[in-house]
């Protein structure tokens, strides 16, 4: 007898419609997989045969022959079992075929019949309603991730024996201890109050946030670059729904969702070691999985003591800063990751730490040299902002005036992101930062003195077209912080010094 049943296969955070094809018919006994499988998905036939055997269910001596179909596609993982169990049982007329018509079946079998949880429910529940699909029955860990979807029906089950009655007309009992908790993934946050001094440089961790500017700080030990870093996440605005399904997407390929949430609320900050790996950063492996650059998609990725990182490792994120997306292409997969994210750097300006105060920094010219060259020029041309990070005096660490709280400054910035989400409700994008060259001119359009002004910078500068445009990107996230209209003199004068800092450390400028 022939059936079929439905599962997907994950594509990055894209699932792929598969169709299940059992036959079992008159033959030599042999249980037959093919279908451009993986070692794991071959490995299904022993996993299914015995839960089915240890559920008291033996499978005829017959040739039983499945086929998982489209062909020409490699299938990977273990959330096929489920898929696989059904259609046998369907094949041998213990389950009626029309209940599992355009149910969509996830998950993978033990030995015993239970039903192990899967990565990439979400994404599966989600592109599979985009096609029509309404009704899906998956792992009972994975419940609370299924029901994010709206306007579909979820079956969630233990194990392969309850699975079976519910699909021989049991009435299904919903499971009210997988319901989401909203409170579950609240925190204690670090908070912008606790950092004493550095106004500056609090100024312009504003502005990124604001613009979702990327940012390097340059400066000596136990300034507060650490600090600052770790508390920029909670000056940005909350997520949206959309941001928070498709930040949720990600973690969930990578099986880090909360069983209790099931959903990431909070904007995330990543903060990888600089041993990190290319792969590591921005994804890979033989199956492409996200990387550090792809979890912090919608939130913060700081790299703390830049220069320590391999070259060649950070030098891969050229791309992705540009596009905010990053494309894995491996000889059996090329997938896409979404990888917009706001980028924190902090290093010391030397070996020793304490360039260019030449009366501590013991660092010789050729040292200072091979340091500074760590980072590329091509790179320091992609971060908007560079601000030096100086030693916070004693009389501002002992003040007794507390500081301002992230609250307070994430209600500015979450007010300039409404601003920039006005202008360009109609274009691809959301922020300064992300204004293409093409649109400069409109969104950034300058006065006479202003131009003129802009036009001495260049030339004395020496800058390129991609710095002349990140100083305008920054120059209207400025403008929309005090809610003008036009770009001022002022605000390219601020925009100016975040970008020609570097100097100083590089020799030149970018």
């Amino acid at each position: 007898m022939y059936s079929t049943t439905l599962t997907a296969l994950l594509d990055g955070i894209r699932a792929i419609p598969i169709q299940v094809e059992v036959d079992i018919s008159n033959g030599m006994p042999v249980f037959e997989m093919v279908g451009y499988l993986s070692s794991e998905v071959k490995e299904a036939k022993e996993r299914v045969r015995t839960a089915l055997h240890n559920n008291g269910i033996l499978l005829p001596a017959k040739r039983i022959t499945v086929n998982l179909s489209p062909a020409n596609v490699k299938k990977s993982g273990t959330g096929f079992d489920l898929a696989i169990a059904v259609a046998i049982l369907i094949s041998m007329g213990l389950v009626d075929e029309s209940i599992c018509k355009d149910m969509v079946f996830v998950g993978e079998l033990s030995l015993n019949g239970t039903i192990l949880p899967v990565n990439g429910i979400l994404p599966i529940v989600s592109d599979e309603k985009e096609k029509g699909r309404k009704r899906f029955v998956v792992p009972a860990d994975n419940d609370g991730e299924a029901r994010l979807v709206d306007c579909v029906s979820v079956y969630s089950f233990q194990n392969l024996k309850d699975l079976m009655a519910f699909l021989n007309g049991a009435t299904y009992v919903d499971k009210e201890n997988n319901r989401i908790d909203d409170r579950a993934d609240e925190k204690a946050e670090k908070d912008f109050s606790e950092i004493y001094g550095q106004s500056f440089l609090k100024r312009a961790c504003e502005v990124a946030a604001s613009g979702m500017h990327n940012m390097l700080m340059i400066g000596p030990p136990g300034a507060g670059k650490t600090m600052l870093s770790e508390r920029m996440a909670t000056i940005l605005p909350p997520l949206s729904k959309k941001e928070q399904l498709e930040l949720s997407k990600i973690y969930s390929v990578c099986g880090l969702l909360s069983k209790k949430t099931a959903l990431v609320s909070c904007r995330p900050f990543r903060h990888p070691h600089h041993t990190i790996t290319m792969a590591g950063l921005t994804g890979g492996g033989k199956v492409p999985r996200p990387g550090e650059i792809s979890l912090a998609h919608c939130g913060v990725l700081f790299l703390d003591e830049l220069t320590e990182f391999q070259k060649q490792t950070i030098e891969i994120l050229r791309q992705p800063l540009e596009d905010h997306e990053i494309r894995i292409v491996r000889a059996n997969a090329s997938v896409t990751y979404p990888a917009d994210f706001l980028l924190l750097a902090a290093m010391n300006p030397c070996n020793c730490g304490y360039y260019p105060d030449m009366q501590r920094c013991r660092c010789s010219a050729g040292s200072l040299k091979r340091y500074q060259e760590k980072i590329s020029k091509p790179l320091l041309d992609r971060i908007d902002i560079c601000v030096e990070a100086p030693v916070v005096s004693f009389a501002e660490l002992t003040a007794k005036e507390k500081a301002e709280s992230s609250e307070e400054i994430r209600k500015r910035v979450a007010a300039c992101q409404e601003i920039q989400s006005e202008r360009y409700k109609e274009e691809s994008f959301a922020h300064n930062s992300q204004i293409p060259a093409f649109l400069i001119e409109e969104y950034c359009a300058l006065g006479k003195k202003e131009r003129s002004y802009m036009e001495d910078v260049f030339r004395k500068e020496s800058l390129t077209a991609r710095s002349y445009h990140k100083i305008l990107r920054v120059a209207r996230t400025l403008a929309d912080m005090e809610e003008k209209e036009y770009i001022l003199s002022r605000h390219l004068q601020e925009a100016v010094c975040y970008r020609t800092f570097d100097r100083q450390f590089w020799g030149g400028n970018v």
